[in-house]
């Protein structure tokens, strides 16, 4: 029934800002824009970010941290949560090992998003399984 992420959603009450912000925290613009909406498409999937503003959440904007929390794989957790606090990001959950090579950590974003930062052995398996198909 599912079969893969396609985008995930983050809320923000000063959109232009949440915008200004993911760009310098991802290095690239976004692809798509509509008024109280921007996409960022990431990462070796192309996974889509979309920002859109908190006018239009479901129930109207939460009052703190809240939803599912999606873990994006890096190479280096330590390295990417030092990156998201420099950028104004406030620790959410420490780095923790999970063992097997896995390790996560969450920061809450300016505009009150947990955002999930994850070192996934599965997720370089699949990643190289996949390059290895392609001939």
């Amino acid at each position: 029934m599912l079969r893969g992420l396609t985008t995930v959603s983050l809320w923000a009450a000063d959109l232009p800002a949440a915008k200004s912000w993911y760009t310098e925290l991802l290095g690239i613009d976004p692809y798509f824009e509509r008024p109280g909406y921007v996409e960022f498409r990431l990462g070796d999937y192309q996974h889509e970010l979309g920002v859109i503003d908190s006018r239009y959440a479901p129930g109207g904007p939460a009052t703190g941290p809240a939803g599912a929390v999606v873990y994006w794989h890096v190479d280096d957790v330590t390295a990417a949560l030092q990156r998201l606090l420099s950028l104004g990001a406030t620790e959410h959950d420490a780095p923790t090992d999970r063992g097997e090579g896995f390790v996560t950590a969450s920061v809450i974003d300016p505009f009150g998003n947990i955002l999930g930062i994850m070192y996934n052995p599965h997720y370089l398996d699949v990643l190289s399984s996949r390059a290895g198909q392609q001939t």
